[in-house]
């Protein structure tokens, strides 16, 4: 349960990020970045996977390259879906569908160390 409240929170505060460093994101405030960031790990977690399988020919033809396009595609999809969050542009949803993932995984990496290092914690010897 943690982990998807993590993931969440990660990818509101990426998302609200990104939008304050490029132009061609627009979020209207930072309750629809949280929400963006709902819909989008929702979107990563049912669509994205099944994204993947079917585009997995074109990925390896382009060595990993079209999982960028698939980030972007989630990233745009959720999107559609929040009315306060806005992409302009293919190349832009690109580039903030890539520091969306960069900086999500980096705040979910310092999130997840303050949760998990008590509970790592070893045994008390008997």
């Amino acid at each position: 349960m943690t982990s998807i409240l993590v993931t969440w929170i990660a990818n509101s505060l990426a998302i609200y990020f990104v939008a304050y460093l490029l132009g061609g994101v627009d979020v209207a405030s930072l309750r629809d970045a949280f929400l963006a960031g709902a819909v989008l790990s929702i979107v990563n977690a049912i669509v994205k996977p099944v994204v993947v399988i079917l585009t997995l020919p074109l990925t390896m033809l382009t060595l990993g390259l079209f999982y960028f396009v698939v980030s972007a595609f989630c990233l745009w999809l959720a999107s559609k879906f929040v009315p306060g969050f806005m992409l302009q542009g293919f190349f832009t949803t690109v580039f903030a569908a890539i520091l969306i993932s960069l900086f999500s995984a980096l705040i979910a990496r310092i999130l997840g160390k303050g949760a998990t290092d008590s509970s790592q914690r070893p045994a008390p010897p008997r």
